[in-house]
């Protein structure tokens, strides 16, 4: 991938080190930009390797980060003004938080990635600087007795690592505290909204073949009657698991991403319900309670693969409750809209 960030090489122990600069800039945020919206996301990744930043020696800190570019140049940003070494793991582009539920962010590639680079060689102390989202990968002891360097698990967030060094290689509870906040949240929603198309696609063919359903027979002349709602309604229980569900999400009642999507859904519906003009029969009108439900709780409950606050048992337990129950309303409210079509 485009390397713009690379200002030149050192060579030093017979390896040739990039040095990097700490300035993004256009490039990087036109690719962090494609990225939040699902453009290349597969790709958009560094090579592994190790990476110098300022005017490193062998008594400067070495952090430890994944090489999926974003996460890379989030550390190497809040890393300006100081002097250190960056060695970037392979976890296959995935961020160290996801990298390390993986097995990618892990005792073994550290490991590894030292003896390639020589670590040994290029400082004089034992010290690495992980991110503590990547804790749950790694088992420090084992990085320990293979290779000799010792694991110190930084703060959370990468624009505290300078306050975490001044504070002797310390972490206050703030840095240790994570947080899924509002700004957080509307990165992620562009990702999340493209990740889902073709869910959404799969639905409105659903909607478009029932609407052509009629007591008289098949017909699609009078689409835009009936099947221009049904689909208007499909987009916005699609925007309401996507994108209502994670903005409010902590004012919404429940603990479960798929309940609290379901809540949202039926919100849709109760607007609806409101603004809709009489012509519908019962079985058409409660139709879409179910199925509006179903689509903002699956959507909703595909948010929990971007939170900090969730876990992969957790994910599991829950489409293991959930996801039956969100099959089970999208087969009553089709099943209910066939009726009413049909009497």
């Amino acid at each position: 991938m485009n390397s713009t960030f690379i200002i030149r090489n050192l060579q030093l122990h017979g390896l040739l080190i990039p040095k990097i600069s700490p300035v993004l800039n256009f490039s990087d945020f036109l690719g962090a930009v494609m990225v939040r919206w699902g453009i290349n996301r597969d790709n958009y990744r560094v090579e592994p390797g190790l990476y110098a930043i300022g005017n490193p020696g062998s008594d400067s800190d070495v952090f430890v980060t994944a090489n999926y570019k974003l996460t890379f140049d989030n550390l190497r940003k809040n890393l300006s003004g100081l002097d250190g070494w960056i060695l970037v793991l392979d976890t296959k582009g995935v961020n160290v938080w996801c990298a390390a539920g993986k097995g990618t962010f892990s005792s073994k590639e550290i490991i590894k990635r030292l003896k390639i680079v020589s670590m040994d060689k290029i400082v004089s102390h034992k010290r690495l600087i992980l991110p503590q989202l990547g804790a749950t990968g790694v088992s420090a002891h084992n990085v320990r007795e293979e290779s000799g360097f010792n694991v110190i698990y930084g703060p959370v967030r990468a624009s505290d690592i300078k306050k975490f060094i001044s504070a002797g290689y310390r972490s206050d509870r703030e840095m240790r505290k994570v947080t899924f906040n509002f700004t957080d949240r509307i990165k992620l929603i562009p990702n999340d909204f493209i990740y889902g198309k073709y869910y959404l696609l799969g639905a409105l063919i659903i909607v478009y073949l029932l609407s052509g359903l009629h007591s008289s027979g098949i017909s699609f002349r009078d689409f835009s009657g009936s099947g221009g709602p049904a689909i208007l309604k499909v987009f916005l229980a699609y925007f309401a698991g996507i994108i209502i569900t994670p903005l409010f999400l902590p004012y919404i009642p429940g603990r479960h991403f798929s309940l609290k999507g379901f809540i949202s859904g039926t919100i849709v519906f109760l607007i609806f319900l409101l603004l809709e003009p009489s012509g519908m029969n019962y079985f058409e009108t409660f139709s879409w309670f179910f199925i509006i439900g179903a689509i903002s709780s699956f959507t909703a409950m595909n948010f929990t693969g971007s939170s900090t606050f969730t876990s992969l048992s957790g994910v599991k337990k829950e489409m293991k409750v959930f996801v039956p129950l969100q099959i089970g309303f999208a087969a009553i409210g089709i099943i209910l809209q066939v009726i009413g079509k049909l009497i």
